[in-house]
């Protein structure tokens, strides 16, 4: 601004006069010379004649921000305007947000939880995982009792009806094509009930054995608990078997190789073999069913291996014989 006379009005900042016809700044009802109407940090003039005041003194819009405005925690950026304090740090408030769902915290209030910033959603779940239990997806509270699973999410049962009977639901209910039910109507609706776990079988795969229906993988041997998933079983007083432990118990597996005897078959010594492994347990001398062998262990031992042996053992080996039950 130009003026024509000034009087007796001096630089703000030098303390000086203005010349006649000088351009000068005025702001605040304080006059400058150009040259001294500068950032009291850089002493260059303002950009585009921005500038931001602290405590009666001016700054440029970079000087003001480094030397006085917060760092937002997450950007890095500086932050004018709202500031948002927690956790040690300034946030903008659109970057103040929950480390697990990415929610922003600026308006709903956030809990600290092993140094992190949580929703109170996430908090909750984060309490309830540590105690081993749930958190309905509907109040957020922990489930310390039973709960159900709808939609891929976890519930109280209380917060649902039966589809069919309108009754309150518990831990027992079923869902079937994106309904729930109460356990008596689910059961009327025709759905097989697994012979093991008596639940029902809601996928298309279903076993039909013992006069029983199955889920797939709850159908296993009595004896090693391997599911047969579709293989052969063998059925023997009420119980389904794989064929090795079938055999185990109630056929003929080789004591060599361990596995099935399917042909000829040769027992003794409450053992079976495969007529070709049938050797003797120290020179693995072949023996035929014919051939003479004695017991070491209750394993045989071929005539030339016994008489090599020390005479008290034979003796021992004698005397045991003599005194074992026969059949």
């Amino acid at each position: 601004m130009a003026v024509s006379s000034l009087g007796n009005a001096t630089c703000s900042r030098c303390a000086e006069g203005f010349g006649t016809k000088e351009p000068i700044v005025n702001s605040g009802g304080e006059v400058w010379h150009t040259k001294c109407f500068v950032c009291a940090q850089c002493f260059q003039p303002f950009p585009e004649g921005i500038f931001y005041e602290f405590e009666g003194r001016k700054y440029c819009e970079h000087d003001f921000h480094v030397l006085f405005a917060p760092c937002c925690g997450a950007c890095n950026e500086f932050i004018i305007g709202r500031v948002i304090k927690a956790m040690n740090n300034n946030w903008h408030p659109q970057c103040f947000r929950c480390e697990l769902c990415t929610n922003v915290l600026s308006d709903t209030g956030f809990v600290r939880n092993a140094n992190r910033a949580l929703c109170h959603e996430c908090n909750d779940r984060e309490k309830a995982a540590g105690a081993g239990k749930y958190v309905c997806h509907k109040c957020h509270g922990i489930i310390e009792d039973g709960h159900i699973k709808y939609r891929s999410e976890t519930y109280h049962p209380y917060h649902f009806n039966c589809k069919t009977c309108g009754t309150e639901l518990n831990a027992d209910a079923r869902e079937k094509e994106g309904e729930l039910y109460c356990l008596r109507c689910h059961d009327k609706m025709g759905i097989p009930i697994c012979g093991a776990c008596r639940r029902p079988i809601e996928d298309a795969r279903v076993v039909n054995a013992l006069g029983k229906q199955w889920h797939v993988e709850h159908f296993v041997c009595a004896k090693c608990e391997k599911p047969f998933l579709g293989s052969r079983h063998y059925e023997k007083k009420g119980m389904a078997y794989c064929e090795i432990h079938f055999h185990q118990l109630f056929g003929n597996v080789c004591f060599v190789c361990n596995q099935v005897v399917t042909g000829d078959v040769f027992q003794s010594l409450n053992k079976s073999w495969c007529v070709q492994h049938f050797a003797c347990s120290l020179c693995d001398t072949k023996m035929g069913p014919k051939t003479k062998f004695y017991e070491l262990d209750l394993k045989p031992v071929c005539k030339k291996c016994y008489e090599r042996f020390p005479g008290e053992l034979k003796r021992r080996l004698a005397k045991a014989f003599k005194a074992s039950p026969r059949k």
